[in-house]
């Protein structure tokens, strides 16, 4: 009998050791009207406690695959149902500062935010995901996130999977920190659990889908605070990459690996034409990154840094196994040789190269403080004026010994080069993030059109969401009628508001003003509750306002200025 017993717990120890779990495809949502409300949640990651999550429309962790159409008018109902603040973020679409979801348009536990904007952005997959300053790393690594598919007649007119859940697979592919209580930590550097659509992934748990034997399409996004993946399936099975972070690429790349950093997305084919019954599996290949990029082998850390040692650095682990089964009625047998038609835009049609070095406080610091030109994010600093339909250049310098996905908001651009190279195939597609590996200089062309605001600015950042709340980010204002003589202003002082806290009313003083300046004040939601004209010493009446703080952004010709003011 005792013999009995021992097989039996050594079985259900294997049955705990190898368990599967199938891969969960979020549900979608569409239409011109859509509501998502961000909750709390929990989920058993781990053996014991459970874990403290968020997620969106009522699922524990993730949020619900927003599909949308070119040209359409989405109207976005965002309840924040967390019980503190946050913000989201719709990662790589071109749309408005007020609606871009930044750290300026916070949205308060129980209120509502409402984005209303018409989709310009290209067929390809986007997500949203928190932007609240200091709080995206925990509000993102919690969950608070999902996928946004934007489809157009280009993609439309090609014969490319697009069946959701069936031939056409989002994969949402994180990793997490844990204490000693099963609770998410907001670092990276230690990081040993591999979550793939909100399941775990490794450590005794491998995740399974079934796919048809045809060729089928996966949406990779990398939602991972910090560490960057290197994907490839086993036996180096090929397959093609169609879409970057932006659109479809002008024609099919061939490969057996994608690296893919925090914040990018890429969409490839896999052929599995005649092979029903058989599986392979989706790995991360990090024996083959480099040291100095999160998730690469781990490198020695000076005396008195905190560690980096996480136990999936540098080694090949399974994420996703695909078994593979008959095909569907309709299947995709063969790839299209070309796929969008655009054109990069032209480096000599630049207006202006601007030069951004990212810099940390200890040049052999893996962790901290990282700096953009030598500053970190100030709420109240703007970093650049850009006129609005300038096409500039932009050249960034990592000078540290850590490599930065460097995320730009309200465009897509194309990469120039790569230390005066010529960038890999798969990056000369539309982009709004780039990998800048140490001592590396990138340089990206844009064009800044459709949208300008005077006060509202967009975020540039690195995407490892902990080196962003730490302040490694800048903003810019977009703005018309701006000549090439004040496009590099910056804002480098606040307004004077007197008295502050103010009563009923407060006059502002800017020394080197003489004319008059236009003022705008908005609420903690980023909801402007007053505008007016003023001069120096002139008094403004705000006594119709509630009791809190408010933010007031002034302008005249040629500066911006802005300041916190509280109201009893």
């Amino acid at each position: 009998m005792k013999i009995k017993i021992l097989l039996l717990f050594a079985f259900i120890f294997t049955l705990n050791v190898n368990s599967q779990t199938a891969l969960p495809i979020p549900s979608t949502l569409s239409g011109n009207n859509i509501n998502l409300t961000m909750n709390t949640g929990t989920v058993s990651f781990l053996p014991g406690n459970p874990t403290q999550t968020f997620g969106f429309n009522g699922s524990p962790y993730l949020g619900p695959t927003l599909i949308l159409e070119k040209g359409q008018n989405a109207n976005i109902m965002v309840t924040n149902q967390i019980g503190e603040s946050t913000s989201v973020h719709w990662h790589g679409m071109h749309v408005a500062a007020m609606n871009d979801g930044g750290p300026h348009t916070p949205i308060l536990n129980g209120t509502t935010w409402n984005p209303q904007f018409t989709v310009l952005d290209k067929a390809a997959t986007y997500w949203y995901h928190p932007h609240f300053h200091g709080k995206t790393a925990e509000h993102a690594i919690k969950g608070a996130a999902g996928l946004i598919i934007v489809k157009d007649p280009e993609e439309a007119a090609l014969n490319l999977p697009r069946t959701y859940g069936q031939d056409d697979f989002p994969i949402i592919v994180q990793t997490a920190q844990f204490n000693n209580n099963n609770q998410l930590m907001p670092l990276g550097m230690q990081d040993s659990l591999a979550i793939v659509n909100g399941v775990r992934a490794n450590y005794g748990q491998s995740v399974f889908l079934n796919v048809p034997s045809q060729i089928i399409r996966l949406r990779l996004l990398n939602a991972a605070g910090e560490r960057s993946f290197n994907f490839g399936f086993t036996a180096n099975k090929s397959f093609k990459i169609i879409a970057s972070d932006g659109g479809l690429l002008n024609a099919p790349i061939n490969a057996t690996r994608i690296r893919v950093s925090p914040g990018e997305r890429y969409e490839i084919l896999v052929d599995l034409n005649g092979m029903n019954g058989q599986s392979i599996q989706l790995m991360s290949y990090a024996s083959e990154l480099p040291i100095g990029l999160q998730g690469g082998p781990t490198m020695p850390m000076p005396p008195g840094s905190p560690p980096m040692d996480s136990p999936i650095n540098g080694i090949d682990f399974n994420l996703l196994q695909l078994n593979i089964g008959a095909q569907t009625s309709n299947p995709v047998l063969s790839t299209p040789t070309t796929l969008a038609v655009f054109t990069p835009i032209s480096a000599s049609t630049s207006n202006i190269t601007r030069t951004i070095n990212m810099t940390a406080l200890n040049p052999m610091s893996m962790d901290g403080p990282f700096y953009m030109n030598g500053l970190l994010f100030d709420m109240d600093r703007i970093d650049y004026i850009i006129p609005l339909d300038n096409t500039e250049i932009w050249q960034i310098t990592n000078q540290t010994m850590v490599a930065h996905p460097f995320h730009i908001h309200d465009v897509q651009f194309y990469l120039l080069d790569r230390d005066g190279n010529m960038p890999p195939l798969f990056e000369r597609g539309r982009k709004d993030e780039v990998l800048i590996y140490p001592n590396e200089t990138v340089s990206f062309i844009t064009n800044f059109d459709t949208f300008e605001d005077d006060m509202m600015p967009y975020m540039y950042h690195c995407h490892i969401l902990m080196h962003e709340d730490a302040g490694m980010m800048g903003q810019f204002l977009v703005k018309s009628n701006l000549n090439t003589d004040n496009q590099n202003l910056v804002l480098t002082k606040t307004i004077n508001i007197s008295p502050n806290p103010v009563n009923d009313s407060f006059s502002i003083n800017i020394p080197e003003s003489t004319s008059d300046y236009d003022v705008k004040i908005t609420d903690a939601t980023g909801k402007v509750v007053g505008t007016s004209k003023s001069k120096n010493n002139m008094l403004i009446d705000v006594s119709c306002l509630s009791s809190g703080v408010y933010q007031v952004i002034v302008k005249n010709n040629t500066n911006f200025y802005s300041g916190k003011m509280i109201k009893n």
